[in-house]
């Protein structure tokens, strides 16, 4: 999300194709070698941006490269949304501006709540065995949906999730309920986005950027008055200050510990961003310093998904 044309989309706060393919060479480099992008970000100039950058700097082969359906695309029926018509569609334009004939990790973004489950996985399974996709994965939905899609799809013989991308940190564990067990369960690797809470884990509070000043989302998902929220990063505060590491390294580190957890989806702006994320592998935290990182934290409302009819 963090690539694309400030003037494209709603995201003022992206980078552009220049600074962009800066950060993508240096995470090549760090040995990072999964791209996750959708085609909704920055209306479609983040995956031109990603597939000229993996064509230019790296093999193909090399990197595991993952894109997302269901946001709307153009106007009318068919341009959101899990339908076969959508899907069909989506995956050709998103695999045009990729500049590849296959993506490895194709995700449905979120719970289409207008097309039978059946339906969408169907036209999944048939992206899937014409080689246009290798995996496909999920995001943002109830545990109770995704069983329903698992089931669906066993009972079928169609190709299964083998992702769960949803929205965990330190500010938000309603996961932990039913999420994380199930995909711990049925094997499914799961993605979580957002792990610094969109900036909130890896600053003091009070202190602004640039996209802090222009998330809109961030405000209706994260209550920067709330006690328990603040009293968690005072705790994330003073154990980076103890260890002498930046913050975002522990709020990543504390991620990486959660069973189930395969690779945090991190969206660097900046070099640092990329060294605390890798850096954060190294990081083992007590189970002290863990007791600390989540003692504070209260229940929150469902934030993150889409809301059923």
């Amino acid at each position: 999300m963090s690539f694309g044309a400030p003037d494209r989309g709603n995201h003022t706060w992206t980078l552009d194709e220049e600074q962009s393919r800066g950060v993508i060479k240096q995470a090549l480099g760090l040995g990072i070698n999964f791209l996750d992008t959708a085609n909704v970000y920055s209306d479609g100039h983040s995956e031109e941006i990603v597939g000229r950058a993996i064509k230019d700097f790296v093999k193909r082969d090399d990197v595991v490269l993952a894109t997302k359906v269901y946001s709307r695309m153009r106007p009318g029926p068919n341009g959101a949304g899990l339908s076969r018509k959508a899907i069909l569609s989506e995956l050709d334009h998103s695999l045009r501006r990729l500049g590849t004939d296959h993506v490895d990790l194709y995700q449905i973004h979120r719970w289409d709540h207008a097309t039978p489950i059946e339906e969408t996985l169907d036209a999944l399974h048939d992206v899937v065995k014409a080689g246009k996709v290798r995996y496909i994965g999920a995001s943002s939905m109830p545990a109770w949906q995704f069983t329903k899609a698992l089931y669906t799809s066993r009972l079928h013989g169609w190709t299964e999730f083998v992702s769960m991308q949803n929205h965990l940190n330190l500010l938000y564990r309603e996961e932990e309920r039913e999420m994380l067990p199930l995909c711990v369960d049925q094997r499914i690797a799961v993605l979580p986005w957002s792990p610094l809470a969109r900036g909130r884990l890896a600053r003091a509070p009070g202190d602004a950027t640039a996209r802090a000043g222009a998330d809109g989302f961030a405000d209706r998902m994260y209550d920067p008055t709330a006690d328990a929220d603040r009293a968690i990063i005072d705790a994330l505060g003073a154990i980076a200050a103890d260890r002498r590491v930046p913050r975002a390294q522990v709020a990543l580190a504390w991620l990486l510990q959660k069973p189930g957890v395969t690779s945090p989806i991190v969206g660097a702006l900046k070099p640092h961003h990329l060294t605390d994320a890798v850096t954060a592998l190294d990081l083992a935290l007590t189970a002290d310093e863990i007791r600390r990182l989540e003692e504070h934290y209260r229940p929150h409302a469902v934030a993150g998904t889409t809301v059923g009819r």
